[in-house]
């Protein structure tokens, strides 16, 4: 499994957003859905690389896959 850097979670945000997600709603986490998948991003920065590695299979994405969004 590739390194994942520690990622600001606005940048996860974006990334997100390329991959089809949106933003449902906001508050301590940001919660994103795409219809099928329901991912919730904590605001930390960075967000822990275990963390992150997490959402990105929640959200049914590669590593490598998510890399390429950010």
């Amino acid at each position: 499994m590739p390194k994942l850097p520690g990622v600001n979670h606005l940048q996860a945000v974006k990334a997100f957003e390329k991959a089809g997600f949106r933003i449902a709603r906001q508050g301590k986490h940001i919660i994103m859905i795409d219809g099928i998948h329901t991912i919730t991003i904590p605001r930390n920065n960075p967000i822990n690389a275990y963390t992150m590695a997490k959402i990105i299979k929640d959200a049914g994405l590669t590593i490598q896959e998510f890399c390429k969004l950010l």
